[in-house]
């Protein structure tokens, strides 16, 4: 059994129908029972728990041969670092009493670096956290997402402008599709690494990065990346 978080988002959706598509179980994490049904219909089992409530996640990691885990950004904390970091023990004890013994997390590109990298810092934190657990851990350090681009369309489309927060548009910036990640992190749950592994996805050393001014029209195909593998041993 895999439990899955994130299943009603982009990640954790795919990697659980990437699963369910190869015939192995999952366990859907899931906060509400209005979005349970389709989940149910696709063949998963269902847990309910939010990321905050330590002891439901527990129960819904509890044996399980893996689970994947993320950090979700909320907006609505008063004290944003204060509420991510408190997300990310809750999920880090979680595992810890659950006895899980592999982890998947999604995490980000430059997660290695404790602070200056604004939400990422709190990335860099639940992979900490989770090392001390004792957990065999996956971190997939993934770029941005090319679904982020559909924000800017509608800017796009009335203005005439594509907002660009770099020096250039033309300066290269990494993407993956969501759905690429939830494919590396399946295949990762099912051939768990036997020690702690980074993930690093990086489609700017693939011929076919792209920057703003030449990316291609949301209908093409996103582009693939291929994952560089490294060991880690504890933070520093």
């Amino acid at each position: 059994m895999y439990a899955i978080t994130g299943v009603t988002g982009h990640v954790g959706g795919a990697a659980a129908r990437e699963l369910l598509a190869h015939g192995e179980p999952v366990r859907a994490i899931i906060r509400t029972a209005a979005k349970a049904e389709a989940w149910t219909q696709a063949g998963a089992q269902i847990a309910f728990a939010d990321f905050a409530d330590r002891t439901a996640l527990t129960a819904a990691f509890r044996g399980c041969r893996a689970a994947f885990v993320m950090l979700p950004t909320d907006p609505s904390f008063p004290d944003p670092d204060a509420g991510h970091r408190h997300l990310a023990d809750s999920i880090a004890g979680a595992v810890a009493d659950s006895g899980v013994p592999y982890v998947v997390m999604l995490s980000s590109i430059g997660a290695e670096l404790p602070d200056g990298t604004g939400p990422i810092r709190w990335l860099h934190h639940l992979e900490t956290q989770l090392r001390r657990t004792g957990v065999t851990l996956t971190a997939i350090r993934a770029p941005h997402f090319q679904e982020k681009v559909e924000t800017l369309l509608d800017t796009a489309r009335d203005l005439g402008i594509y907002p660009v927060f770099a020096d250039s548009a033309d300066h290269p910036i990494p993407m993956v599709a969501t759905r690429d990640i939830g494919r590396i992190v399946a295949a990762a749950l099912t051939t768990p690494s036997p020690a702690d592994d980074i993930l690093a996805l990086d489609p700017l050393t693939t011929p076919n990065a792209r920057s703003p001014r030449n990316s291609p029209p949301s209908s093409a195909n996103p582009s693939k990346s291929s994952p560089s593998r490294s060991p880690t041993g504890p933070p520093s």
